[in-house]
């Protein structure tokens, strides 16, 4: 496999598969604490919660209707620590699908959602959406995810 890099330059025919990008989903801030984020957010710009990870100290809020946009709150403290930020890609559920493919004839490494290597997209039971991750050169997470039509599910988890 070439370096992420190269794959920009090669011709049209070498590209197997293309996923495309149909807007932002979510977006993520740091905070110092978290308790007082969430309620800002939730109490005075009167975003709908979606979820609290106590034990890994983030929130998730929709934005707009619920399953449209999401904006995630990450408790990093008050120190000046180095964080790798996170965004999420809109794509259609068959990109999902195809995009472990597409990344790996990219030069790009597939993440599960405990950002381990992975061969395949992982299913996040409590929105519920399908997901794939990868980094950019810097280190941030990047992920392509679609929402998925059935009722949440939390009880499920993470699941591929």
């Amino acid at each position: 496999m070439g370096h992420a890099a190269d794959w920009g330059r090669r011709g049209a025919a070498e590209r197997v598969t293309v996923i495309e990008i149909r807007g932002l989903f979510e977006s993520h801030l740091t905070v110092a604490d978290l308790d007082r984020s969430v309620a800002f957010y939730r109490d005075r710009l009167r975003l709908p919660l979606a979820r609290v990870f106590p034990e890994r100290r983030v929130a998730f809020f929709w934005i707009g209707a619920a399953g449209k946009a999401m904006l995630g709150l990450w408790e990093t403290g008050a120190g000046p620590q180095r964080m790798s930020l996170h965004v999420a890609f809109e794509v259609s559920v068959e990109s999902v699908l195809t995009a472990p493919l597409a990344l790996l004839e990219a030069g790009i490494a597939v993440l599960d959602f405990d950002c381990r290597p992975a061969d395949e997209p992982v299913v996040l039971g409590w929105m519920p959406a399908v997901a794939v991750y990868f980094r950019d050169p810097d280190g941030n997470l990047l992920e392509f995810l679609s929402m998925l039509p059935e009722e949440p599910k939390p009880e499920l988890g993470v699941v591929p």
